[in-house]
């Protein structure tokens, strides 16, 4: 498959791509193709949606009156080495099993334009892109997770491995694959390296997965990404997130920066193609996205967790 990526302007407003007809059934393993995965995809987005209400009221007392961000700590115009913000930690991680050497005792949030390079970013936006021709939402927000094959299509969700059959290897390589686990294992190195602890400890946990946004009007709850919510919260399993960024804010899209939401302020991540923003994922991280008003936004979500039993393992054809 062809990894040279065009980038072309989007105009405001532009909705995504359609999905084609499905075909046999096929997997990319037989123990990831048994079963239901999507379905637990839909339990996790409704979780997501129930969830991020919740800390929507807890966070209502945080938010400026016109709701806007008063602090950028990213720019889509910088190009950053490394930039490390250091918050307390929350209570959360007292609720659940605590793994001594990887569970948060400093908690924080960083920003780097260094660990992934632009050409690997386009090559990562090139396997989003082909995912999402198989399908996608009729609303504003679609995911593709190539670890249990779910894909937005429609108004639900389908395993695209079964769905589609052999024709998902004519548009994800072995290559593809491999690009997507070394980035993933950088990625992992990184946030271990910033937060003092041994890689080896953090896991890969669900769900791990691309997203496309664009301004479309939402026509399930699963479209409605802008609700505040908090990682640990919502998942259980979360340590920490990291979101590597495929598209250009102010360029392919408008609107869509990501938002932490503290007592005295809000403040900003702008993305950037080839960035890479990750942070400690309890209370002290509340976020969302804002609604983005034009183009398209694709990023993809990383997560890790300390407790070995919530891993899961890496897509792979072989």
């Amino acid at each position: 498959m062809a990894t040279k990526h065009r980038r072309r302007t989007r105009a405001p407003g532009e909705a995504g791509d359609g999905g084609p007809r499905p075909g046999d059934k096929a997997g990319i393993k037989k123990k990831r193709s048994q079963g239901t995965p999507w379905r637990q995809i839909l339990v996790q987005s409704s979780l997501c949606l129930v969830a991020g209400l919740v800390a929507g009221f807890f966070a209502w007392g945080y938010l400026r009156g016109d709701g806007s961000a008063t602090e950028v700590l990213a720019a889509q115009s910088e190009t950053l080495n490394r930039r490390f913000f250091q918050v307390p930690c929350s209570e959360d991680y007292n609720n659940h099993k605590r793994f001594p050497g990887c569970t948060p005792r400093t908690c924080g949030r960083a920003v780097t334009d260094s660990v992934i390079t632009l050409q690997e970013a386009e090559k990562m936006l090139r396997i989003a892109e082909a995912g999402f021709s198989l399908g996608g939402s009729e609303g504003g927000a679609s995911i593709l997770d190539l670890h249990s094959g779910a894909l937005s299509m429609g108004k639900h969700f389908v395993n695209m491995y079964r769905y589609f059959g052999p024709k998902v290897r004519d548009i994800l390589t072995e290559d593809d694959l491999r690009l997507y686990r070394e980035v993933r294992l950088r990625i992992q190195e990184e946030i271990a390296r910033t937060f003092g602890i041994n890689a080896t400890s953090l896991y890969l946990t669900k769900p791990t997965f691309f997203s496309r946004m664009n301004s479309s009007e939402a026509k399930t709850a699963h479209d409605e990404y802008w609700h505040p919510h908090v990682d640990k919260v919502t998942y259980g399993s979360f340590d920490y997130t990291s979101l590597l960024y495929l598209s250009d804010y102010s360029r392919d899209f408008g609107g869509g920066r990501f938002v932490f939401i503290d007592k005295s302020s809000n403040s900003t991540v702008e993305p950037k193609a080839g960035r890479l923003s990750f942070f400690t994922s309890g209370s002290e991280n509340l976020h969302h996205v804002e609604k983005v008003n034009w183009g398209t936004r694709y990023a993809i979500t990383i997560s890790f967790t300390c407790d070995p039993d919530k891993r899961i393992e890496d897509p792979t054809w072989t």
